[in-house]
Parts: C-alpha cells; structure tokens; sequence
C-alpha cells in the first residue's frame, strides 16, 4: 500500500491528467478525486497544494521543461510524462518543503507505475537538469 502522501501525489498526477486532457476546473477534478479515496485532511491540503501550484505555476514550470529536454517538445511529450514533471518541478522549485532526493524519488516511483518504459529514466534526467541548474 503507498504511502498516504504518495497517495496524495498519485491523486495529484490524475488531476494534472485530466486538467491537461479536457481542461476540466482544478478544484472540480480534486473533489472527485478525495471522494473516490479516503486520506487525512493534511494530505487533501497537500493534494491541493500539488495541484493548484502545478497549475498555477505551469507556463514557468513548462519554460523549464523545453529548456531541460529541447529535443522533447512539451506538446508531444506523452500526457503523463509531462504532469510528473509538472508535478515534481513544483515541488522542487516552488513549494521546497520535502527534500529534492524525495521529490526525484516519488516522480520516479510515479513514472515506473504510470509511464511508459522509458519514462523513470527520462523524468530521471530532465529532474537532474532542474536540480543541476538551480544549484538545490
């Protein structure tokens, strides 16, 4: 059984997803989201947090992504790739209140559950580069 924040973050991705594939409300996905699984309200806040600072902070999240990766094009990454990233460069640059060797881990641990083959390595690398280039 994951760990309730690595539930948290699963929770987190699918929203990304959805956000991403149909353009659906932040706050809409997320409600369905806690109601279909049971967790604290300190990890609904955490959920909520991941989301809505994702997206908040996407288009800067999204220049670092084609800046990392500049033979991947943000539009032809697959969906999934790119909210781990998302969702991961968030918590490294902008929400700084887990360790960054956690953040990598729990993206990594994201993109073998939910990614295609290749998927922990390339999320592996592009992390790498974040955390190269900002010094963390």
């Amino acid at each position: 059984m994951p760990a309730t924040r690595r539930k948290s973050r699963i929770l987190a991705l699918q929203a990304l997803y959805e956000i991403d594939s149909v353009g659906r409300e932040p706050e809409t996905v997320i409600e369905r989201g806690l109601k279909e699984v049971e967790i604290t309200k300190e990890n609904s806040d955490f959920l909520r947090e991941l989301v809505n600072g994702a997206v908040r902070n996407k288009e800067e999240i999204d220049k670092q992504i084609r800046t990392l990766a500049p033979t991947w094009p943000i539009e032809q990454l697959a969906m999934v790739d790119r909210n781990i990233l998302r969702l991961a460069i968030f918590e490294i640059l902008y929400d700084n209140k887990v360790p960054v060797k956690v953040a990598v881990n729990e993206a990594v641990e994201l993109a073998k559950t939910f990614g295609s083959e290749n998927s922990a390595k390339f999320i592996n690398g592009v992390l790498g580069a974040v955390i190269s280039r900002t010094n963390r």
